[in-house]
């Protein structure tokens, strides 16, 4: 691949990313899940390293984020920094630094007292990427976290 390929498959990739967090801001899960492969793996990870929510395929990743949040919670995603690798023609792997803000309506209540109203997490998305048909497709999303802060 020469130089200009590899940039604009860069170009590509981060497109792909800015519009994953464009999608979930706005809560359009469907469009969100068909930035995906059929069978993607999607997983969320704790600061300690254990699984948060593990999804796979695009029907379980829309239903799962749609369950997971309400119509009025409110999202914001900031991506950072990315490192992209171009690995060939129609794969790519990449880091992206994460911030996302969650404002969650209040009242809810759950077994151990009220649920959080609201989140500020950090962390970073590791993704994997293929190329078909000229567009790209995420193959598996990892997001880790470096800390999050819940407000009650």
């Amino acid at each position: 691949m020469d130089d200009l390929g590899r940039l604009t498959a860069t170009e590509d990739v981060r497109r792909v990313m800015a519009h994953y967090v464009y999608c979930a801001d706005h809560h359009r899960w469907d469009e969100l899940a068909a930035l995906f492969t059929p069978d993607a793996p999607f997983t969320a990870y704790t600061v300690e390293g254990s699984v948060q929510a593990r999804m796979k395929g695009r029907d379980e990743i829309a239903r799962q984020l749609a369950e997971r949040n309400h119509p009025d919670t409110v999202l914001v995603h900031h991506l950072f920094s990315s490192e992209v690798d171009i690995e060939a023609e129609n794969s790519a792997s990449g880091v992206w630094a994460m911030e996302d803000l969650i404002s969650i309506p209040p009242g809810g209540e759950g077994e151990e007292g009220p649920l959080p109203t609201g989140m500020h997490g950090y962390g970073h998305y590791r993704v994997r990427f293929t190329r078909t048909d000229e567009r790209w497709l995420i193959t598996e999303l990892r997001i880790t976290r470096l800390r999050l802060d819940w407000t009650y």
